[in-house]
């Protein structure tokens, strides 16, 4: 059964996905006389279909994407003069079928995330907040840099007055860079820290060991471990462990593994009434792990800010987030290129599907945010200059309009090998890097 989700939520999200895409490059060349022989949902073998005119519509074997072949479009193909055919019409025609379907994806994505935000808009509370610094993890890259609980950061990396949502960012595309920071202790302004995010998680992304100031309220008290029985209960809140301030969850953790099997002191809240309890870790494997730990049986509540918006409203939020998200991706294949960030940042289709399964298995709303996402990196991918993808065309349509005349058929049928053979080796680094992250420990 969970297959079955898995596959139908990826194959709902990439079916919307690429007939929106598709669709954007049929519409416009149909509104531009363009003459389209194919729409079909899919590559390789015609398993279903239809044909309406001059074009057939199918549905083919591969569910990994889909295209529209329109008349003459293939540079390695020779001109007819038949004015059906793509290169027949004028360069800003064909520039404008070329970037109809990554601005459906845009389009998509901006009304599928208004939808989302009508519905439910909600993110974690400290995410708005600034980034005062709750707890440091132990032996981490924050430590080393000399940060400590109760600092604010003022400035990291180009970023002034951050919040945590910011720092969050910074810090996860920046994995083994130098990233400068300011802060502020007490009354002292401190300039001359230096962090550097350690590359963690199958992803590689940045973390530096920070965490926010959080109250940690108890979500879930597990049976059979040491706090079952100690009263401490769901909605109590954990204010102090050992006697110090309890400032983050992660800092009771830290505290739980560094004591081991000895006792830790818990004060708790319950019903406004303060009360203390002892208790000594037990040393076990937890849910959803493969490495013991030692636990007290706690989890838990993380605060967010949840709320629906008003059409306007969600439509200014959708077009924040889509240009946020838009810039993080373009820095993200930034870093890549300078090999500053793992490729493994990158999702292929094993990715998605499980992307896809997860958030279908939370609801629909967070299906639908997860599509929008996708829609965004697929508009943005699409729009990179590579040959063969709709911004290498534009890019080849721009140059030809500058030179006043069209590149050589030789030129271009050799730089569309190129970038073919480039396209097919890294599908196949993705899909390896996808494999990897799914299985872990099985591939080199």
């Amino acid at each position: 059964m969970q297959v079955l989700i898995y596959l139908a939520a990826v194959a709902l999200v990439l079916g919307v996905l690429v007939f929106v895409h598709e669709f954007g490059h049929y519409a416009v060349a149909k509104l531009c006389g363009v003459r389209v022989e194919v729409f079909s949902l899919g590559f390789g073998k015609r398993l279903w279909g239809f044909r309406k005119g001059d074009t057939d519509y199918r549905i083919s074997l591969l569910p990994l994407g889909g295209y529209v072949k329109m008349a003459g479009e293939n540079p390695m193909e020779e001109r007819t003069g038949d004015p059906g055919e793509f290169t027949s019409h004028p360069r800003w025609q064909r520039f404008l079928i070329a970037i109809a379907g990554p601005s459906m994806n845009i389009i998509l994505a901006i009304v599928v995330l208004a939808v989302v935000f009508m519905v439910r808009f909600g993110y974690p509370v400290y995410w708005k907040k600034p980034a005062d610094i709750g707890w440091v993890r132990p032996d981490s890259r924050a430590q080393a840099a000399g940060i400590r609980p109760g600092d604010r950061i003022l400035k990291i990396d180009n970023i002034s007055n951050p919040t945590w949502e910011d720092l969050e960012y910074r810090i996860a595309l920046n994995p083994n860079q130098s990233l400068p920071v300011v802060l502020q202790r007490g009354s002292q302004i401190i300039s001359n820290i230096i962090l550097t995010p350690k590359p963690t998680g199958p992803e590689q992304e940045g973390s530096a060991g920070l965490e926010a100031v959080e109250p940690v309220h108890v979500a879930t008290v597990e049976q059979g471990l040491p706090a079952e029985n100690s009263g401490i209960q769901p909605g109590d809140q954990i204010v102090a462990v050992n006697g110090e301030p309890l400032r983050d969850f992660q800092q009771m953790y830290d505290t739980v593994q560094q004591a081991k099997a000895t006792p830790v002191s818990f004060t708790f809240l319950h019903d406004n009434k303060q009360s203390t309890v002892t208790l000594t870790p037990q040393f076990t494997t937890p849910e959803n792990s493969q490495e013991k730990q030692y636990l007290i049986g706690i989890s838990r509540t993380e605060e967010r800010e949840i709320t629906s918006l008003s059409l306007g409203p969600a439509i200014v939020q959708s077009l924040a987030e889509c240009k946020k998200n838009s810039l993080l991706i373009f820095e993200l294949l930034q870093k890549m290129v300078q090999h500053k960030v793992s490729i493994r940042q990158m999702s292929g289709p094993i990715g998605i599907t499980k992307m896809s399964g997860e958030a279908a298995k939370q609801g629909v709303i967070p299906l639908l945010a997860l599509m929008a996402l996708i829609s965004l990196n697929l508009a943005v991918f699409n729009l990179l200059p590579i040959p063969i993808l709709d911004g290498g065309l534009m890019l080849m349509l721009a140059i030809e309009g500058i030179m006043r005349r069209d590149i050589k058929q030789e030129i271009k049928e050799r730089v569309y090998r190129v970038a073919f053979v480039f396209l097919l080796v890294f599908a196949a680094v993705v899909i390896y890097n996808d494999l990897a992250k799914t299985l872990p420990g099985h591939l080199l």
